[in-house]
Order: structure tokens, then C-alpha cells, then sequence
């Protein structure tokens, strides 16, 4: 007998931008089950990065800074024969969101001084520009996928 399929929640888009991507962002910002406080540090950042980077749209950047972020390759370990190999995988576009997100939240909670809607404006201006952590990080995945090419042909 197979498996069965196991069928994804299905992710509401949020009141004030109507994205479902917002949402799971929110989703992951949010601790101890506080999804009030998420929306709320979530909402600032998107409007300090309309006041400061004079856009219509800071969905967009949002848009275009998960985006860029979101990895095209990762190295998955691999046992063969008694030695792990670490192989490189082409990423899935759940995990690649999922990933991306991950990523900018970490990198946002790991800079100190500022209240953490400002912590994740910078990181989304950043990051719609090529630069920040959360790029750098996806920068360091993709060059060890890149440098274990040799074992690709593990992957099966």
C-alpha cells in the first residue's frame, strides 16, 4: 500500500496586502504564538521601507528580496559505504520559500540595537539589493554545492 499525499494547509493572504506570502512570513516571525505582534513588527517593516526607500510598493521589495534570497542548490548528507558525502540538490519551491524566509528572520533577530521592524525593513532593502547576511548565507550554500559537485553524482 502507498503512502498517502499528505495535503498542504492551505495559507490565507493577510487583511492589509492581500499575499499569502506576507502571511507565512508573519507565520514565521511570529513566537509563543503571538501572531498579533508578528503582524504588527511585519507591518512597520513595510512601511518604514516605503518611507525610506520612497516606493510605492513595498511589497515588491519584499517580493524581490525573498526572491533573491531563496537558494538554487543545497548540499543534502548522503551515507555511502560507511563515509557521508555531502550532495548537491537542486531545491524544491516550498523549501526554497521556506528557506529564504528562514534565513531573513535569522539574520534580522541576530542584529541588536533596533526595534526588530527596522531590523527586517534593512534586511529586505538589502537583500532586494544583492547584499546583507541573508544573501551572504545563501552565497556560502550555493559555493558548497558548488565545491562538492564531484559527489553529484550520488544523488538519486
Amino acid at each position: 500500500m502507498r503512502k498517502k499525499i499528505k495535503s498542504k494547509a492551505e495559507i490565507l493572504p493577510d487583511s492589509v496586502y492581500n499575499s499569502a506570502l506576507v502571511t507565512k512570513f508573519i507565520n514565521h516571525l511570529m513566537l509563543d504564538g503571538k501572531k498579533s505582534v508578528a503582524q504588527r513588527a511585519m507591518y512597520s517593516a513595510l512601511d518604514i521601507l516605503a518611507h525610506d526607500m520612497k516606493t510605492e510598493n513595498p511589497l515588491q521589495v519584499f517580493e524581490t528580496a525573498i526572491k533573491n534570497v531563496s537558494p538554487n542548490l543545497e548540499v543534502r548528507s548522503r551515507r555511502i559505504g560507511g563515509a557521508n558525502y555531502q550532495v548537491p540538490r537542486e531545491v524544491k519551491t516550498d523549501r526554497k520559500l521556506t528557506l529564504a524566509i528562514r534565513w531573513m528572520i535569522q539574520t534580522s533577530r541576530a542584529k541588536k540595537g533596533k526595534p526588530i521592524a527596522k531590523r527586517l525593513a534593512e534586511e529586505f532593502m538589502l537583500a532586494s539589493k544583492n547584499e546583507g547576511a541573508a544573501i551572504k548565507k545563501k552565497e556560502n550554500i550555493q559555493k558548497m554545492a558548488e565545491g562538492n559537485r564531484a559527489f553529484a553524482h550520488f544523488a538519486w
